[in-house]
């Protein structure tokens, strides 16, 4: 790369997954609306084809008139040809198919176990990770051998393991995980100092909040407008729409998107142990127990949110499938807009342009004093001058510590286990998971079933006994 001024140029990007159909138009996009970096992006992904695709659209971005720098899309058919020298190294990558991650969410229902997502925690996201880690671990090795000093951001579930295990792969590695999860929270947050102070001039990031705890799971300890303390306004937000939830804004038929609430997992939570879930309900739900919010489809309707099916994603697919080519065809019109996502802020800041303060997924140096160092965790962390800086979140406070340190706990059992390849300590874990309320025995069936659906992506374990 090659500092010209104000600006950046001649920055290599190594996108892991580059033939998305989502998040690598997200990244174009953004990186099209900045004007003070520019460089070349390499694509690299096992459907070569789908890569191809992206260079298209990718390129198409540099003929926009709104564009404000210029980068050049690669399809990289080797993994030496993406990493090499890269710069940044960006992991967006689906592991398998959603053949496997139908068997991930579905299987388990017909133990009476529901899963509003299924690949971060619960028995989905067990297994999916049975399969990631060992994509990571190759990730890992290729960042270790030909671009040791690139700074990894990753987006791929389930990012806890994902990010502990780049560290384990390559300790000197400077990697961290990116989630949306927290922004989210601090716009409803946005809206409650809207409705119960009356001051509609409020943006996201004047919400100053003090994230804790793991990803997907994430609690506000402080939230802030301008001084003043958010807490009592969120209480009383949170009383107001906790029966019915708050929906202000969403289309009638808000239950039909599969990645809707209505936020009253979160109203629940927050009034029962006093601080602030900071993620989507659908998450939240599957770090506590099966029954609370998950134990059947009714009761889950009932909490105002969805179960998101992998058959809708599926169709999803099919519809970006159809998009990419429109896209690429010219019968779509690309548009710059920007996504609300921080990565290219992030690669900005790690740059020396400007700095920032953001939540993110890296190891506890002891931002969170109580839980084991080694740890991935989420908290703010100062990104500036190629670094990256924890901020002291302080302690998980007690009234939620008992929660937080069991699933923190089995994130740290599982990386072991599956770093040895353990297939029975990864079945100790799954039954003792949160979600896993079927007995012993139906919980040896469901994992061996599980596991068996998906032996294609699995073959680096022994599963002779299953």
């Amino acid at each position: 790369m090659i500092y010209n001024g104000k600006k950046v140029e001649k920055l290599k990007i190594a996108y892991i997954g580059g033939g998305s159909r989502g998040w690598a138009w997200t990244l174009m996009s953004d990186l099209a609306g900045c004007e003070d970096m520019s460089g070349d992006v390499y694509l690299y992904d096992i459907d070569f084809e789908a890569a191809q695709h992206n260079e298209i659209i990718g390129n198409k971005f540099n003929t926009l008139a709104e564009t404000k720098s210029e980068w050049t899309y690669h399809a990289a058919k080797t993994a030496k040809e993406a990493y090499e020298n890269a710069d940044f190294v960006v992991i967006s990558i689906l592991p398998g198919t959603f053949d496997e991650m139908e068997s991930d969410v579905h299987t388990p229902e017909k133990y009476g176990i529901y899963q509003s997502v299924g690949d971060t925690s619960g028995p989905g996201g067990i297994v999916r990770a049975m399969r990631t880690v060992p994509m990571l671990e190759e990730i890992g090795e290729c960042v270790k051998n030909y671009c040791p000093d690139a700074w990894v951001i990753n987006y791929t579930n389930p990012m806890t393991l994902c990010v502990k295990t780049l560290y384990r792969v390559f300790p000197q590695i400077k990697a961290f995980g990116c989630c949306h999860e927290v922004f989210g929270t601090q716009d409803l947050l946005k809206k409650a100092v809207k409705e119960i102070c009356g001051i509609e001039d409020v943006t996201r990031k004047e919400i100053k909040v003090n994230p804790v705890a793991v990803n997907h799971f994430t609690w506000l300890t402080e939230a802030k407008f301008r001084n003043i303390d958010l807490f009592p306004i969120y209480r009383e937000f949170a009383k107001k729409y906790y029966a019915d939830g708050y929906t202000v804004g969403m289309s009638e038929n808000w239950r039909n998107n599969s990645f809707a609430c209505s936020n009253r997992v979160k109203f629940d939570l927050f009034l029962k142990y006093g601080y602030i879930a900071a993620a989507g309900d659908r998450h939240l739900a599957e770090f506590c127990e099966g029954k609370w919010y998950l134990e059947n489809p009714e009761v889950v309707k009932e909490w105002g949110f969805g179960l998101t099916t992998v058959g809708w994603r599926k169709k999803d697919l099919e519809y970006r499938n159809e998009k990419s080519y429109k896209l690429r065809t010219g019968e779509r019109e690309l548009k710059i807009s920007p996504s609300g996502e921080e990565g290219v802020s992030q690669m900005r800041a790690l740059l020396g342009l400007h700095t920032l303060v953001t939540n993110v997924n890296i190891p506890n140096e002891g931002q969170i004093p109580n839980l084991p160092i080694g740890a991935v965790v989420e908290t703010n962390a100062v990104f500036r001058d190629d670094t990256v800086t924890p901020v002291m979140a302080g302690e998980i406070p007690q009234e939620i510590y008992p929660m937080v340190s069991r699933i923190c706990s089995e994130q740290e059992m599982l990386d072991k286990a599956i770093a040895a390849r353990d297939v029975e300590a990864i079945f100790n874990i799954f039954a003792n998971d949160p979600l896993v309320t079927c007995s012993m025995t139906d919980a040896r069936k469901l994992f061996n079933e599980m596991v068996l659906n998906t032996k294609k992506y699995l073959s680096m374990y022994d599963l002779g006994n299953l």
